[in-house]
């Protein structure tokens, strides 16, 4: 059996880069992988032209082609190494080629460094507030490992609809919105390695009939995992949002969020506090974590705020019944969120103007 390029590619997937841990294939540097009867001709893309790691690589690519040569029989006389270098970062490339979702103007993440600060409860509102505004809105639940969405909208008892090889997606509450959660039993335990999270979150973002959005919101898992950098490689973001609550812990995670988008080329749009105070039913304000962390951490980092989102009993009622649209009825947390929406909006207009993204056309009531 030859060696065929594609199996030279799956061989490149055990070669990893040492400083950033992962394999060479899913970080996008591998630009050529050819056959050519005796001799395999690879190119590589390395993040910087003096990499110290250059002589390592290659001998373990060298290794990787001769074990996979051994496994067909393929008789392998010479392989060729070429070593490229782009310094910029992975959505700095990304932005320069065509989007895979040309009908998608804004494609906004929302991330978080730690779990349980309400990332999902923030994304599902911000895409449901500015559909109220009038923009056309998706929302992706990129959070493969504990998808929230079927719940936050209400989704149970959905069905999913496939167009040939295309996935329609949900039209709940003014947006348009695609879950792995719909795509799994809901009690599966959803684990995933590098490869297969790369595969999963590609499909979801890609196969699903968007059409035209003024904006998508992606809801991706907490932490610096795989699925950030496949989103930075994958589409063009405008920016992100990264939601944290007030207290020390939160903000110091908040932090290392902030660095990963500005390492994969992601501008930030700035930080909302989520949790930032309670109101008790005397009336009574709380700040149960500290209020203002976040604002602060902002500050410090240059960042834009872009509001706080209070504890009700409200937001967390609608959020288990999936019914985000009714927090507009409760008139203090509504104004809340119009705030996080319109900051937010303003600051994507901003960037825009300043890049080379098309902005929607909304009215602001």
């Amino acid at each position: 059996m030859p060696l065929t390029s594609e199996r030279v590619l799956e061989a490149l997937r055990t070669v990893r880069d040492p400083d950033l841990g992962k394999d060479l294939v899913t970080l996008g540097m591998v630009k050529r992988h050819d056959v050519e009867g005796p001799k395999v001709l690879i190119t590589v893309e390395l993040t910087t032209p003096a990499c110290p790691m250059k002589d390592r690589i290659r001998n373990d690519i060298e290794q990787a082609v001769k074990d996979a040569a051994r496994e067909t029989a393929h008789q392998v006389d010479s392989i060729e190494v070429e070593f490229t270098a782009d310094v910029r970062r992975p959505n700095e490339k990304t932005q320069d080629g065509d989007s895979p979702l040309p009908g998608v103007r804004q494609i906004i993440a929302v991330g978080a460094g730690k779990g349980g600060v309400g990332k999902s409860t923030i994304a599902t509102n911000l895409a449901v507030g500015l559909a109220r505004h009038g923009a056309r809105v998706g929302l992706l639940d990129g959070d493969i490992y504990g998808p929230s969405l079927p719940t936050m909208l209400g989704l149970e008892d959905v069905q999913v609809v496939a167009h040939g090889s295309m996935l329609l997606p949900f039209e709940v509450h003014g947006i348009k919105a695609m879950s792995i959660g719909k795509l799994v039993e809901p009690d599966k335990a959803l684990i995933w390695r590098g490869p297969m999270a790369h595969g999963a979150f590609k499909q979801l973002a890609l196969q699903t009939e968007w059409d035209e959005l003024d904006y998508l919101i992606v809801d991706l898992p907490p932490g610096t995992g795989d699925v950030p950098l496949t989103l930075a490689q994958l589409l063009p973001l405008t920016g992100a949002v990264v939601v944290c609550t007030p207290q020390q812990v939160a903000q110091d995670d908040a932090r290392r969020a902030v660095r990963m988008f500005e390492s994969l080329g992601v501008e930030i749009l700035g930080i909302i506090e989520n949790m930032s105070y309670f109101v008790g039913d005397d009336g009574k304000e709380y700040d149960l974590f500290g209020r203002g962390g976040a604002e602060l951490l902002a500050k410090t980092m240059d960042l834009h705020y872009l509001g706080g989102i209070p504890i009700t009993q409200n937001l967390r009622i609608n959020s288990d019944r999936g019914t985000p649209i009714a927090n507009w009825d409760d008139p203090e947390l509504a104004v809340a969120l119009d705030a996080m929406v319109t900051q937010t909006a303003s600051r994507i207009s901003v960037v825009s103007i300043q890049g080379k993204f098309q902005m929607p056309t909304i009215s602001v009531s």
